[in-house]
């Protein structure tokens, strides 16, 4: 089920929900809250954390919904039956055992995602094997391991190298000694090969993901099997403490924080998590001051007033990164094109140098780097391109806005030059005002499964426009829809009786030939 405000479905974060949340297999359940129009009831609902769809974990509890033991037990072995099947200390057993190999008995399989020892062969000899497993292959197993793709769960894009090289060369240049890597195993990677390298300074890092095969390359202290939605560790209390261990080290002084999360994954819940993190930092610094943990948060641009709402002293950065395994996602191209992933951060912008081969410069006025298309408005008093284009001013909406937008009079601000008038963009669920979302709504509160008089439902107001003028637009945009249909379907059939008089001729000319 789509975790969506659209469809009537919101987020809730509650202490209370989060202590008494049922389980699946990606750990704790969030709880929702869905509402019905016709019959103007918001009622709870659990599901799971790390899944949007209910295809990838068909969890769905009602919050006030009694479990008998035996489903409860059933639950408890179905879970259990969807973990790893090995422990992360039985993966480092086997990962040392498979290091002593000679390299021509280092087989990797590619069908089930893991190295396997001698015993293990026959049982996987029908499967597409790798042979001839080096060292340095073992140390970038990202380059082994085939990504998940799913971008309602893992959106596993790794970076590309020119992204890596950059935020290591930023964090080295920035005097940090440890980072901590919440889904970005190619950054880990890299550090890992510096490290082994003995490079000065000595970089110290520690990988987070909720992908369970990086434990057979990784150690407990190097490696946490964790969901990033929850804040849930696989490997209990020993991963727990190893991840408080490494953020705490030196009283929480020269470390970071980068995280690359699925971009389909709910900002709100993203942000609970890495809270949480940060309040466990802020317990290992015996100081009472303001300081916060350092972050690169990396997400699409078009994020930022929701990331901004969880996390204020965030800001973002012009910098595009880019990704081996995403199609569009690519350092180089232009206009709409362009990789619309940045970086969030609360350290200040200035500090933050952006390569100037690549067309980066710094502007004085707002006192941070710049891309090339980025020009500074007088008006607005920045630099107020989002996108990697030249955005232009709209003297009427007195704001920047993207050059494929123009100014409708009947809409009253900018929207794209092929749209419907009248029809409201972004308002309320609940009481229908464009000037709110429904989490900021006044009437909006759900406290259980009970019918709400003060925050029914209603339909969003439309923008006042002429009726007719709408209705004649619609018509025309029908007409046009229906006519370019017409083309097309007549263009196909001349094509299939072109075809069919060709197949004809050929035929004719073949009987001719055999005469």
């Amino acid at each position: 089920m789509e975790m969506s405000e659209a469809a009537g479905i919101e987020l809730i974060i509650n202490p209370e929900a989060e202590a008494r949340a049922p389980q699946c297999p990606h750990g704790p359940t969030l709880l929702f809250v869905k509402v019905k129009h016709k019959k103007q009831e918001a009622r709870r609902f659990y599901a799971c954390a790390a899944c949007r769809d209910r295809k990838d974990c068909n969890f769905f509890q009602w919050e006030d919904e009694k479990v008998s033991k035996a489903r409860q037990l059933a639950r408890e072995e179905f879970n259990q039956s969807r973990q790893p099947p090995f422990t992360h200390e039985q993966y480092v057993e086997r990962y040392q055992r498979f290091v002593s190999l000679p390299s021509a008995k280092r087989i990797f399989c590619s069908d089930c995602q893991i190295l396997l020892l001698p015993e293990e062969w026959d049982l996987h000899s029908p499967h597409c094997r790798l042979g001839d497993v080096s060292l340095a292959q073992l140390k970038r197993p990202s380059h082994l391991l085939l990504p998940l793709e799913n971008k309602k769960t893992n959106a596993q894009y790794l970076f590309a190298d020119r992204t890596c090289q950059f935020l290591l060369d930023l964090i080295v240049l920035l005097g940090f000694r440890r980072v901590l890597c919440v889904g970005t195993p190619r950054l880990h990677e890299l550090i890992r090969v510096r490290q082994s390298k003995k490079e000065e300074p000595i970089i110290k890092s520690q990988l987070l993901d909720i992908d369970f095969r990086y434990s057979q390359f990784y150690s407990e202290e190097e490696f946490c099997h964790y969901n990033m939605f929850n804040h849930y560790f696989f490997g209990g209390k020993s991963a727990s403490e190893a991840f408080q261990t490494f953020l705490c080290q030196d009283k929480g002084e020269s470390i970071i924080m980068v995280t690359d999360p699925p971009f389909g994954g709910l900002v709100e819940a993203l942000a609970h998590s890495f809270k949480k993190i940060v309040g466990v930092w802020k317990t290992s610094r015996n100081e009472i001051d303001d300081a916060e943990l350092p972050i690169f948060w990396i997400f699409p641009y078009f994020f930022e007033p929701r990331i901004l709402r969880c996390f204020p002293s965030l800001s973002m950065l012009d910098y595009q990164v880019d990704y081996d395994n995403h199609a569009l996602y690519k350092h180089g191209n232009t206009g709409r094109k362009q990789s619309p992933v940045r970086i969030f951060t609360n350290l200040p912008p200035k500090d933050i140098i952006l390569p100037a081969e690549e067309g980066y410069r710094f502007c004085s006025l707002c006192q941070r780097y710049i891309s090339s298309a980025n020009r500074h408005c007088e008006k607005c008093n920045a630099c107020t391109s989002k996108d990697g284009r030249q955005w232009k001013h709209c003297q009427t909406c007195n704001r920047c806005v993207k050059p494929s937008w123009i100014h409708c009079d009947t809409c009253c601000r900018c929207v794209l030059q092929e749209h419907t008038c009248g029809i409201a963009g972004d308002g309320c669920f609940t009481c229908g005002s464009t000037e709110h979302k429904r989490r900021e709504c006044p009437q909006s509160a759900f406290p259980n499964r009970t019918t709400i008089e003060e925050a029914k439902p209603r339909k969003r107001k439309l923008l006042e426009t002429d009726n007719k003028t709408t209705a004649n637009k619609c018509k025309k945009q029908a007409q046009n829809v229906s006519a370019r249909k017409r083309k097309t379907l007549k263009w196909a059939t001349g094509k299939l009786k072109r075809k069919l008089k060709r197949k004809k001729k050929q035929k004719r000319r073949g009987q001719t030939v055999q005469c």
